[in-house]
């Protein structure tokens, strides 16, 4: 009767519904080993030096350990059994933010006043549990199908909690977070700079690129010749063009001196800002393509046949029904630049690249986090907002 009651479709915990279940499984597979198998924090006697690896029940503070441990497989628990969507996205949030919790007050009990060198680095568990669980909250909503608007405020809630977290001092042992306070200044300029180089190459951008989709769609002898010119760009490794540009670019500057009074070098932001326009070109030219293709002929004719000029049906017909694939180019466009944003920092334009490199050269891999870490967040962050905004154009366009 026990076991009938469990496997029948409609009970409220029904093991085939558990087992068909196999991405909430795996992300439960993943937080487990994460919070009891593996290292959650490594302690490091100085910056250099590899550390020990502490499973979360294992700290010193048993009590702190182990409830942190029970806390973490509960959410999980929760988040694989319940049927309900919602309750499942909560509990896997709940785990999101008692993960980092867990983390930073771990972090306090293993930094003792005769070890001021001493450092708590982030282990393999950690970063295991918080894929799983950032998994579980990921399926959850996309099962529930959020409303886009709802979807930006879950965003803002999310980094505001995050920000709370890690500007209230709780996190202040972690070493990551000495590495900040170390690099404030830095890092803050080299956010910023990051922001200029994706927002700077995104610009021009769409004003070559959108014209040249459009150019594209309505002559087939342009798109022939215009897609392996811009698949060329593409597919050019990103240090082998940045080195081109730059070569390119002192001979300009030799031949006319003059560009270095509009900031114009041979390295630096100028050539950065160019390859990033360059690769962003062929997802808008062929995305503005796709876009116009789509559009229904007959309702072009439809237009012409009431009368609307060449301009209106443009503006009030082609490019509303086209605009949802155009953006959905931008996004991927939005997304690559604020990773490839960071390899230009090896040509001297900044970014938060700068801090993955200097980390490298350091051997200091939580300077490494310290940069790679925003940059993951920037394109998770620009990822929902953009798709938000495609869900929302389409569903005015229906």
């Amino acid at each position: 009767m026990i076991v009938g009651a469990l496997t029948h479709p409609g009970a409220p915990f029904s093991m085939n519904r558990l087992l068909r279940d196999r991405v909430g499984l795996l992300c439960f597979a993943f937080v487990a080993i994460g919070t009891v198998a593996l290292p959650f924090l490594a302690f490091q006697p100085n910056r250099i030096l590899s550390g020990v690896g502490y499973r979360l029940w294992q700290l010193p503070d048993m009590w702190l350990g182990a409830g942190s441990a029970l806390l973490l497989i509960a959410c999980g628990t929760v988040s694989l059994t319940v049927p309900d969507q919602r309750l499942k996205a909560l509990a896997a949030s709940v785990g999101l933010v008692a993960l980092l919790l867990s983390a930073s007050l771990a972090a306090s009990t293993l930094i003792t006043p005769d070890k001021p060198l001493a450092r708590v680095s982030l282990g393999s568990g950690f970063w295991i549990a918080l894929f799983g669980l950032g998994l579980l909250v990921t399926n959850a909503l996309v099962r529930l199908r959020v409303r886009p608007l709802v979807r930006i405020a879950l965003v803002v809630l999310a980094l505001a909690i995050l920000l709370g977290i890690l500007g209230s001092g709780v996190a202040r042992n972690l070493s990551i977070m000495r590495e900040y306070r170390t690099n404030h200044d830095v890092f803050w300029t080299a956010l910023g700079w990051h922001l200029v180089l994706v927002a700077g190459s995104l610009i021009p951008a769409l004003a070559i690129g959108l014209p040249l989709g459009r150019l594209g769609f309505q002559s087939r002898r342009v798109r022939r010749v215009l897609i392996p010119v811009l698949n060329i760009f593409q597919t050019t490794p990103s240090i082998a063009l940045f080195g081109i540009l730059i070569a390119v670019l002192a001979g300009l500057i030799a031949a006319w001196p003059g560009l270095t009074r509009i900031g114009i070098h041979g390295i630096g932001s100028a050539p950065a800002l160019i390859a990033l326009v360059l690769y962003s070109l062929l997802p808008i030219v062929t995305n503005t393509i796709a876009g116009f293709t789509g559009v229904d002929p007959a309702m072009v004719e439809a237009a012409r046949g009431m009368g609307m000029t060449r301009r209106q049906r443009l503006f009030q017909l082609e490019i509303p029904l086209a605009l949802p694939v155009i953006l959905t180019g931008v996004r991927i466009v939005l997304v690559q630049n604020i990773g490839l944003a960071a390899v230009a920092a090896l040509i001297g334009a900044g970014g938060l690249g700068t801090l993955v490199f200097r980390g490298m050269g350091q051997t200091a891999m939580d300077l490494v986090l310290l940069g790679a870490g925003p940059i993951i967040i920037l394109a998770l962050v620009a990822t929902v907002l953009m798709d938000a905004l495609v869900d929302a154009v389409d569903s005015r366009k229906r």
